[in-house]
């Protein structure tokens, strides 16, 4: 009889810790609100930077994706991407604070230029339920509270952090606006609920799902994909827009693009639409990011899990560092 791996006990939090973590971050952001977007985004490329230098597990992880994913291109080409990614990683932070504070309702074309949205926003006026996946790329943060702001009717799906205090914060600003988040963790149950009010539901589709996901190729090797997207689209019968929000240059300025729509009819005649839909979106995700993959998370661990078929050839002592069934963090 095979014994099963006793799971992790969840690790105890200490409130004071907690509420000491959550005050310095807000005395850190109180100083660097005192200088410019421009400044600060100019501290956080020099963050990366150093990130890149003394984060050497990060730096190793990204430069294996990145070596696995554009076998074509020299070592210079993926040292100078992975460390750019580090450079956009941080930038995000900056931007995910400094958001509510630069960008109102009226102002909003000074920040963010629109590329094939013009449907979409037919699409999520006409309130019949729509379902939006992007990844972990440039600023996926700003487009549900963009879309909020101009009155959408829009959830985003998220992860809450450990620390609750910081997470209460964040999703104050989140949701500052109109956008509404609802936790990762039993946000099953309110799907019906948001389907009837024609909500538009935002995702990051390039999780790892563990064991129990749809492997799809994506940056041609298998990633372990939720089912929850192509399900809820073939249950309620929902389109799927795929796209992002990539950065130009180094400013708070996005290019905010729709590269894919997915629509009801066409995996009506698929043999098996559940498996074609993930590929589908996958695919349109991955060629939205080869546009400038400088600003995708390399360091992200798309492809932790591996298909039983690899995982049986793996050591054993690699498959208890991969730790296939766990979700990212």
């Amino acid at each position: 009889m095979m014994l099963q791996r006793p799971k992790k006990k969840k690790k105890t939090r200490n409130p004071f810790l907690d509420w000491l973590g959550y005050a310095a971050l807000r005395g850190l952001l109180f100083i660097l609100g005192l200088f410019p977007i421009e400044w600060n985004l100019r501290l956080a490329c020099f963050l990366g930077r150093q990130m890149w230098r003394h984060y050497p597990r990060g730096r190793t992880r990204a430069l294996e994706n990145l070596r696995a994913a554009y076998p074509e291109k020299d070592s210079q080409w993926h040292e100078e991407v992975g460390r750019r990614s580090f450079e956009h990683l941080v930038m995000l932070v900056m931007d995910i604070f400094f958001t509510p504070r630069l960008v109102k309702k009226e102002q909003w074309r000074e920040y963010a230029r629109l590329v094939n949205i013009e449907r979409v926003k037919w699409m999520m006026q006409e309130k019949k339920g729509l379902l939006m996946a992007t990844g972990h790329y440039g600023n996926f943060e700003i487009i549900g509270y963009m879309l909020g702001q101009w009155g959408f009717n829009v959830y985003s799906i998220a992860r809450p952090l450990d620390n609750p205090y910081i997470n209460r914060y964040l999703y104050s600003i989140r949701q500052r606006h109109g956008q509404k988040i609802i936790d990762k963790f039993g946000a099953s149950e309110q799907m019906e609920q948001l389907v009837r009010e024609g909500a538009t539901i935002g995702f990051i589709a390039d999780q790892d799902a563990g064991r129990k996901g749809i492997f799809v190729d994506f940056f041609g090797r298998k990633a372990s994909s939720y089912k929850s997207i192509p399900l809820l689209a073939i249950h309620y019968n929902l389109p799927i827009v795929v796209g992002g929000a990539r950065r130009v240059g180094n400013r708070f300025l996005f290019e905010m693009e729709c590269s894919r729509i997915i629509l009801p009819e066409e995996w009506k005649d698929k043999e098996d639409p559940l498996r074609w839909l993930a590929q589908e979106y996958t695919s349109a995700l991955e060629a939205f990011i080869r546009k400038d993959p400088t600003q995708y998370w390399w360091i992200h661990r798309r492809w932790k899990t591996r298909p039983k078929e690899e995982r049986e050839g793996i050591p054993s002592s690699s498959q208890a560092e991969q730790k296939p069934g766990q979700l990212p963090d």
